[in-house]
């Protein structure tokens, strides 16, 4: 399956990885991979050992554990493998179905996780707050602990930046303060709001005076 200038492309996206270790094997190929080793049993074997040489092996893992059907069983099996997710596409890719059905039992963990000195526990904990949590779910409290996230990494900051720019989306009224009262550092403060302003989903009037809120 590889493809080495897909690789090479990879390797330019995903660069807190080895360029050595990026087979080359595309996404919708590994997906049906995790279908088929889940069907035919051998996914057990797969994910049991850690941690893996191959970017794809991740990736291999994460689409595996994002179709296990049992809450108690996947939530285990996340634990065990966040500790080795070492990138931004690994950890956006994992996104188990079963969390959307289990919504108060993954909260406790999102709370765990979101203190993590693991950079990806964290980005993980923000982007499962940002998938579950922003529609009838939501609490203004989950904006606060978002905001209350002080790291350095770009990929944590980041993903602080892509949940505010969707609760603005999603959640205009309440969000809205964080970045009136500057509750965010001036980097994700920024960026929050250009990718509020590049959003199908904030309306023209609310994008407008979102650029008065620039921090120069």
């Amino acid at each position: 399956m590889r493809d080495e200038k897909y690789a090479s492309f990879q390797a330019k996206l995903i660069p807190t990885v080895a360029p050595e270790s990026i087979i080359g094997v595309r996404t919708p190929l590994l997906r049906e991979m995790a279908k088929t080793m889940l069907k035919d049993g051998t996914s057990d074997t797969f994910i049991a050992v850690l941690p893996h040489r191959f970017f794809e092996e991740n990736q291999l893992h994460a689409f595996i554990l994002s179709l296990i059907k049992d809450f108690e069983v996947c939530l285990c099996e996340v634990e065990r493998f966040l500790p080795y997710v070492d990138n931004w596409a690994t950890c956006d890719q994992m996104s188990p179905r079963c969390f959307s059905k289990n919504k108060a039992r993954l909260l406790d963990s999102v709370r765990r996780w979101i203190v993590s000195r693991h950079e990806y526990s964290v980005r993980f904990a923000i982007n499962m707050l940002m998938t579950h949590f922003l529609d009838d779910d939501f609490r203004v409290e989950y904006n606060d602990i978002v905001a209350g996230v002080r790291r350095e990494e770009y990929y944590v900051q980041m993903m602080q930046a892509w949940y505010f720019a969707t609760a603005l989306a999603k959640q205009y009224g309440d969000t809205l303060p964080y970045l009136e009262k500057r509750c965010l550092n001036k980097w994700t403060h920024n960026k929050t709001i250009q990718k509020a302003l590049e959003s199908y989903r904030v309306g023209v009037e609310q994008k407008e005076y979102l650029k008065t809120l620039r921090w120069k």
